[in-house]
């Protein structure tokens, strides 16, 4: 089997368990190993230390599937790691009142760039890194066994397949095509996905348990959902009792759901607005205008996809909080997101505090929040950790 050799310097990646090994932490490559293939972790002493996924292409060079040297990476490896990703979310999902969850993450289920996401009788796989993709096969052979879902459908439509000399790809991979809208439950509240085309796999899965807080907070309250995609939030909303939603969205296909899923839990429609225009242009007209809500929501997509874009990101983070801060009233909530990775938590609160100060409001944080229980951070792999938020009170 081929294998790296690691730098004397940096064998504390595998004392702390860590699953990358970037380019500049090895010594040197034996054996020629193909883009994915599994490759033997030395090392500087030359010791078996584990096995991984080899990537030539990226500076995430190898991913750790196994600290036991002894371990095969084989079909029986595979089966085991998927079977304790299910078993886990047995223990953790209220499977009564939901069937869409995230059933496989990645590095944090112990399986590198492997996504597996569940809409009901579908499955939804994302093969992110080469050697997900040089696992592709056994793994959806071992979900179709394991699940026996309708349909398993590919969403490796991304951009970050790229840095692994991979074509982005979506389509069916096992069983029977989905229908465009695929009807799904979560916390006892439906709705429609569009596993196809939608964004991410459909649904932004990571915020469940969000949701379901809000509702301990809009009972006879005016509410603003910006970047509202679907309308996840806003449909909590008028099931928690709001006076009114207000959706901020630029996509049409996205407002068009949002409003199948209103007529989906029988919700009145009377009580919901949509605009559809960029967030903080609608933001800064509302300031202009002098009107308020009560509750505002901020999800928005990713800022920073890279460390280089860190600084751009955190000056849209505070202008977007700083926006809703000038509009909520007296008393108000505001739920605020940043799903990027490279801004962390602390980076995120400082930055939320900086729109506080220069909103002239008293703003108080009541809760730190993060993705839900279905979307789990490994200790030894912290950069798991993507989504955090702040449920804030604003006097």
């Amino acid at each position: 089997m081929p294998s790296v050799k690691l730098k004397s310097s940096r064998d504390k990646i595998i004392q702390n368990m860590h699953p990358w090994i970037f380019s500049g932490a090895i010594d040197s490559v034996s054996g020629n190993p193909a883009n994915g293939e599994t490759v033997e972790i030395l090392s500087s002493k030359g010791e078996l230390a584990g096995k991984g996924s080899y990537s030539p292409s990226s500076q995430i060079r190898v991913r750790i599937l196994s600290f036991n040297p002894e371990e095969e990476i084989n079909s029986t490896f595979l089966h085991s790691r998927i079977l304790k990703s299910i078993n886990q979310r047995k223990q953790t999902i209220d499977l009564k009142n939901t069937n869409a969850f995230r059933l496989i993450n990645s590095e944090s289920d112990g399986l590198p760039g492997v996504i597996v996401d569940k809409y009901n009788e579908y499955l939804v796989c994302q093969f992110l890194s080469a050697g997900a993709e040089y696992l592709k096969k056994n793994i959806v052979e071992i979900l179709a066994e394991e699940l026996k879902p309708k349909g398993i459908y590919e969403r490796s439509d991304v951009d970050v397949r790229e840095k692994e000399n991979l074509k982005p790809v979506k389509g069916l991979l096992s069983g029977k095509e989905p229908d465009d809208l695929i009807e799904v439950t979560e916390n006892g509240i439906k709705f429609f996905v569009d596993i196809k085309h939608g964004h991410k796999t459909g649904f932004y899965l990571d915020q469940s348990d969000n949701r379901k807080l809000l509702l301990n907070f809009v009972k006879d309250r005016t509410v603003l959902n910006c970047f509202s995609y679907t309308g996840g939030f806003s449909v909590y909303a008028l099931k928690g009792g709001a006076k009114k939603v207000t959706n901020i969205e630029s996509s049409l296909p996205a407002i068009s759901i949002s409003m199948k899923n209103f007529q989906l839990n029988n919700l009145d429609e009377n009580k919901v607005e949509h605009v559809t225009e960029d967030v903080f242009k609608v933001l800064r007209k509302f300031r202009d205008e002098g009107k308020t809500f009560d509750v505002i929501i901020l999800d928005p997509p990713k800022f920073a996809e890279s460390v280089s874009h860190v600084t751009k990101a955190s000056r849209a983070y505070k202008d977007v909080n700083l926006l809703a801060m000038k509009i909520i009233n007296p008393g108000g909530i505001l739920f605020t997101f940043s799903c990027s990775g490279h801004v962390s938590q602390d980076l995120f609160k400082k930055i939320v505090a900086g729109a506080a100060i220069d909103s002239g409001r008293d703003v108080k944080i009541i809760k730190q929040l993060s993705q839900s229980s279905d979307h789990p951070v490994s200790l030894n792999f912290p950069e798991g950790h993507y989504l955090k938020g702040f449920i804030c009170f604003v006097q």
